[in-house]
């Protein structure tokens, strides 16, 4: 395990073996990273978040808590995970919110999926498996496997396989991939590998 001596750890986090932390990040408590994760400059991972294992979040991501990473997600630099459906700094008495005020709502990202650079997927939506979010692109709704997503609000644009290279349509419904041979099929809006 690496972690920088300006890395801010609570020490309820639970990082696991073979993990880096660089300078300036933030882990809160109760987080808990798996085993390899790496987490770059001044990136913020919130009280209870979940990386799975080989996770990457890179220079000043955001990830609020209640987030979930599986194994192998990759989070680009600035990128932003929202929280709060109603954000609010006080209630309609005036009095400043509490924790108790608010109801968290998380972005669950699924097995090898990428969210690109000052991406901002907002609460609650759930990043399909190997799906790719593009740089800058604002997720307000759920992304299917393998999907490849941008703009604002993103939109799916195609499909990408496991190596993250845009597949070639070999059919109608049937779909390879350059890099690996992989073949996949579309079937009502889903793509599952063969």
């Amino acid at each position: 395990m690496e972690i920088a001596t300006s890395a801010d750890i609570d020490p309820t986090a639970v990082i696991g073996p073979g993990s880096a932390i660089w300078h300036l990040g933030q882990v809160r408590e109760y987080a808990l990273l798996g085993p390899g994760c790496i987490v770059g400059r001044g990136a913020y991972i919130g009280p209870g978040v979940i990386l799975g294992k080989n996770c990457k979040v890179q220079n000043y991501a955001l990830i609020y808590e209640p987030a979930l990473l599986e194994d192998g997600v990759f989070v680009g630099p600035a990128a932003v995970f929202t929280n709060d459906q109603f954000p609010r700094a006080i209630n309609v008495d005036g009095s400043r919110k509490s924790a108790h005020d608010w109801v968290l709502v998380g972005v669950t990202v699924r097995t090898g999926a990428s969210v690109g650079a000052r991406a901002v997927c907002v609460a609650p939506v759930t990043i399909g498996r190997w799906a790719m979010v593009a740089a800058g692109a604002v997720v307000t709704r759920d992304v299917p496997d393998f999907a490849l997503v941008r703009g604002v609000p993103a939109r799916q644009v195609g499909w990408v396989g496991r190596s993250g290279m845009p597949l070639r349509r070999e059919s109608a419904a049937e779909f390879s991939c350059p890099v690996t041979g992989e073949r996949y099929l579309e079937h009502d809006g889903q793509l599952t590998l063969q």
